[in-house]
């Protein structure tokens, strides 16, 4: 605002804000132009000290202020917000609460990067031999977080980082698999589930969905009018699905066994320590409905059979009725090159329906006509 004079005073004061923050003084003078530029210098000051302590916090963050900051503006919004909350307190743990950014360099990176290295992940029971954590894991749960926290430290914050070489940290990853189950498969499967997984799962089949986008569906994003419901997927981006015939049966047989979840199952048993109580349904968890696949799998005796890859048997079996637009829309790809792995359902395709056309047969006489022309040299009688 301009400067101004208080009832009965003789001088000019001032009222400004920079950055947020409010100043206010008098400028001594009686004259108002003359009072107009001492608010002029008294504005450029307040930057100047500003923009100094800016630069003095940013050359002194600490990278467990950098990872609180972030997980308030950013990771807490996210839809698996405790796997990046985990994921920056092992990095915490390893590189320090309280060293600078300034000091995170590549020496650095690398030597985190090695240590999640040797981490082992659960698999099965206490008796079942322990597995270094894969490349993968590696790079989602180490690297590409450190990186997504420096980086908007720079970018967002002013905060001095090194320069790092981050795709020189990223480790190789094996091509994604695509594996489809087959009828058969999914028959054994289904019959091992019960209680609500068994809805689960066929969704999954139907739809192509993710394990966390089928927990996650509420009745409030079920349109039965429309025939559509509306997914929340990877970075919290929402994507409508129409309803197939299929789609629409078993969503309406399940819509009276929860006011707000889609998905349930009924307890099998009773556990006061959890709250839960045989008989009734409770929401369904992403721990719990993976848990079920497994153990319906294994139960089954199929070998090699993922939940993820319900969604690969979604997506080959719907290509091979439409194109990979259709495909792409349907699993929420921002790319079609992420698309492209399925098009191996369509090069099934095209050679099936070559072997189904063979070579047209020749009429003998013909044949012996052709022969007698190259006795002949090709020259006619």
């Amino acid at each position: 605002m301009s400067v101004y004079k208080r009832n009965g005073a003789g001088t000019y004061r001032y009222d400004f804000e920079v950055g947020g923050q409010r100043f206010v003084g008098d400028t001594g003078e009686t004259d108002k132009r003359k009072a107009e530029a001492v608010q002029k210098r008294e504005r450029q000051k307040a930057r100047a000290r500003l923009e100094a302590a800016s630069n003095k916090f940013s050359a002194n963050m600490t990278f467990g202020a950098a990872c609180v900051r972030y997980m308030e503006e950013v990771g807490e919004h996210h839809v698996n917000a405790l796997t990046t909350l985990s994921s920056l307190e092992w990095l915490q743990g390893h590189i320090g609460k309280k060293t600078l950014l300034a000091e995170i360099d590549d020496n650095k990176v690398a030597f985190v990067v090695s240590r999640r290295r040797q981490d082992f992940r659960r698999v099965g029971n206490a008796d079942t031999p322990k597995r270094r954590v894969s490349n993968a894991t590696v790079n989602r749960t180490c690297t590409e977080p450190l990186r997504k926290v420096l980086r908007r430290a720079e970018t967002k914050w002013g905060a001095v980082v090194p320069r790092i070489d981050w795709p020189g940290h990223m480790l190789p990853e094996p091509k994604e698999r695509v594996r489809e189950a087959t009828v058969e498969e999914e028959g054994l499967v289904m019959d091992r589930l019960d209680r609500g997984f068994d809805d689960a799962v066929l969704f999954a089949v139907l739809t192509g969905c993710r394990r966390m986008e089928i927990v996650g569906l509420t009745w409030q994003r079920v349109d039965f009018f429309n025939r559509v419901f509306t997914v929340l997927g990877k970075g919290g981006k929402s994507r409508v699905i129409p309803m197939s015939s299929a789609v629409f049966d078993l969503l309406w047989s399940v819509k009276d066994h929860d006011p707000e979840w889609v998905f349930t199952y009924e307890a099998a048993r009773t556990d006061k320590a959890k709250g839960i109580h045989r008989g009734i349904r409770y929401r369904m968890t992403d721990m719990g409905l993976r848990t079920a696949m497994r153990r319906a799998v294994a139960a089954a005796g199929v070998e090699n059979l993922r939940f993820h890859d319900l969604r690969h048997t979604a997506a080959t079996r719907i290509l091979r009725k439409s194109n990979l637009r259709v495909v792409q829309n349907l699993l929420g790809h921002s790319e079609p090159t992420t698309t492209a792995k399925y098009a191996h359902a369509l090069v099934d395709d095209v050679r099936a329906a070559m072997d189904a056309a063979p070579p047209a047969d020749i009429p003998a006489d013909e044949v012996a006509y052709r022969i007698k022309s190259l006795s002949n040299n090709g020259k006619s009688e």
